[in-house]
């Protein structure tokens, strides 16, 4: 009697709510093609990103800025294909959502290719963008600390939050969104201390990128994990395809246990 393979249970935002409140961590992982995102999910990672990392890594442009709403679209029908479960978040990219209108029409176009939730990049501003999308049935990830779009008035990418009264900034504008009705807050570039306050302040699930080890779940770009992008990488880059002679699926499959086991990031991956 042959035995078939069972699709991994879907996941959606009430599971990563639960898996918070459980005190259980969640991997993510950004994926830009159907073969990648059948991978990706089929390996246990709970959320798959189609962002305008794409810019840099599929494009090869020096920041995300050029990224337009075509080319998500595009990656997230790619990705739609080959998932197998996961969670489907899409970025919104730079100067896509400036008004209320726009964050709703560009929202909606991702979301009629297969995404289930999209990520804005910014503070208290987008409070009222965030509720008008949710009110209009679209799941909103809030994106704070280092957001990429803003990089050139942010002077590079540098860490957010070392600051006292930047820190508690973040924490209260992390609270607006939240109330606004985010469902999912992505924490990048901060210290980890910032990381583990804002994460126990917040109902909602969060997602760390360089944010420290206390998060609740974890993300990384698919070139860094598989060290495929040039140059030197970022501090929270962790490369699982080096040293594993299992190849590609082994790696996703080790990285995702690594995050749910708490054994990264660690300090050595973590921002002080």
């Amino acid at each position: 009697m042959s035995v078939q393979k069972q699709t991994p249970k879907a996941t959606t935002i009430v599971s990563l709510q639960k898996l918070k409140k459980e005190q259980q961590k969640f991997a993510c992982l950004t994926a830009y093609d159907y073969c990648s995102a059948y991978a990706v999910s089929s390996n246990g990672i709970e959320v798959i990103l189609v962002g305008d990392s794409l810019g840099m890594v599929i494009q090869g442009h020096d920041s995300s800025l050029p990224v337009t709403v075509e080319d998500i679209a595009y990656h997230v029908r790619c990705v739609r294909r080959g998932n197998q479960g996961a969670l489907l978040m899409a970025d919104l990219p730079f100067m896509s959502y400036y008004s209320e209108m726009q964050s709703l029409e560009s929202a909606a176009a991702l979301m009629r290719e297969g995404a289930q939730i999209v990520k804005l990049e910014g503070g208290a501003w987008l409070a009222e963008s965030t509720k008008l999308l949710v009110e209009r049935g679209i799941p909103v990830c809030a994106h704070m600390g280092l957001t990429p779009q803003s990089i050139n008035h942010l002077g590079g990418y540098r860490v957010q939050g070392r600051d006292p009264a930047r820190a508690q900034s973040m924490i209260d504008e992390a609270l607006i969104l939240q109330n606004a009705g985010a469902s999912i807050l992505l924490l990048e570039c901060v210290p980890v201390d910032l990381g583990k306050r804002i994460t126990e302040t917040l109902d909602i699930p969060v997602i760390g990128i360089g944010a420290g080890m206390h998060t609740d779940g974890q993300i990384m770009v698919w070139h860094d994990l598989l060290g495929l992008y040039p140059g030197r990488p970022a501090k929270f880059v962790q490369n699982y395809l080096n040293g594993n002679a299992n190849g590609i699926q082994s790696a996703i499959a080790d990285y995702a246990q690594a995050v749910k086991s708490g054994q990264f990031p660690d300090e050595e991956h973590s921002y002080t």
